[in-house]
């Protein structure tokens, strides 16, 4: 199984990644709300709607701290989904707010819920980390999924991404008669390549979930990545290939029972076209985030020598021995593998 670091170091947000960000309009005055909800008086272990403890913790505060924080919270909430219309947010209640010590962003998980129909919805309040905006929005860019976040100052603000987490989907959705091994089998596979292009590492099956969408006739799948932190950061160059976790390794095989090697190499190409297609379409997006990105120091200095020699291991090819940068060695993979 490929090692991942246990904790990555933390990298700045820049100027020049401000300015890109501020361009694109992903800069907002929104509250800048992370240290304050680091400011908790307590906290217990979060339980699925099975009654299963999770990795997450509620957290409570004191009732005035609270009630700083719940139109702050309503406000980003509206800042997020409706644009800049923040006038009508009284209806919007802070249900629940929970911690994740885990991981690089040590995010808060916010429930909001709207009291005119009791919906519920989330948002995630994070760090504000460079690599982890790279990752956001090459995923934006460069995926079939769109991403909604917000930044101000060291509060990142993301959307939650529906699906079943990877880990659930496969304990208990994959060993199910009536999945479709192909669609899931070739999902995966285009997922594994996406992963691999724009180098996100880091893919076990905690960090992913699985969209079911019912069809007229079948069930469509897609995987989708949901933890960004490992964007270009890894030294071996298996870590940014799924299929080697020890986590998908069941996914892995019944891609491979159903699938025959030229079915592979099909959905492959298929992923390549695709992707050199969305990336013509926002040319000029993608050029702007690699000249930012190639500029920036996104991981130590032998990260970026080792990777470059699996990278020229892996495709034969000396084009990665001379990048200086994980931005470099993103860009220059992304231009040679798709064929730029």
């Amino acid at each position: 199984m490929p090692m991942i670091s246990r904790r990555k170091d933390k990298y700045e947000v820049s100027l020049p990644l401000r300015q890109y960000l501020y361009h694109f309009d992903r800069m907002r005055e929104i509250p800048r709300v992370y240290q304050d909800l680091t400011r908790f008086l307590g906290s217990t272990p979060y339980e699925d709607p099975t009654g299963k403890e999770t990795l997450w913790l509620s957290v409570y505060y004191d009732p005035e701290h609270m009630r700083e924080l719940r139109p702050r919270l309503a406000q980003i909430y509206t800042e997020l989904k409706g644009g800049g219309d923040t006038s009508d947010r009284d209806h919007l209640n802070v249900d629940r707010i929970d911690f994740g010590e885990f991981g690089n962003s040590r995010p808060f998980r916010i429930r909001i819920t709207n009291s005119y129909n009791d919906n519920s919805d989330y948002f995630y309040v994070k760090q504000a980390d460079a690599s982890r905006i790279f990752g956001l929005e090459l995923e934006h860019i460069l995926s079939p999924n769109r991403i909604n976040y917000l930044v101000n100052g060291n509060t990142l603000i993301e959307e939650h991404i529906a699906g079943v987490p990877g880990d659930v989907f496969l304990r208990e959705h994959l060993p199910k008669p009536e999945l479709n091994n192909v669609r899931i089998a070739k999902e995966f596979t285009k997922f594994n390549e996406r992963c691999f292009i724009r180098l996100l590492g880091d893919m076990r099956s905690v960090n992913y979930v699985v969209d079911i969408t019912p069809d007229f006739e079948e069930v469509q799948y897609r995987v989708r990545p949901i933890d960004f932190d490992q964007q270009s950061y890894e030294k071996r160059g298996k870590t940014y290939l799924a299929y080697r976790f020890d986590s998908n390794k069941a996914i892995t095989r019944l891609a491979f029972r159903a699938l025959n090697r030229k079915t592979i190499e099909q959905y492959v190409a298929e992923e390549h076209s695709q992707m050199a297609r969305r990336a013509k379409v926002e040319s000029l997006r993608l050029k702007a985030l690699l000249g930012v990105m190639q500029r920036e120091e996104l991981a130590p200095r032998e990260h970026v020598v080792r990777l470059a020699s699996d990278l020229a291991k892996y495709h034969h090819d000396d084009v990665y021995r001379d990048c200086r940068t994980m931005g470099e060695l993103t860009a220059t993979h992304i231009t040679h593998m798709l064929e730029l």
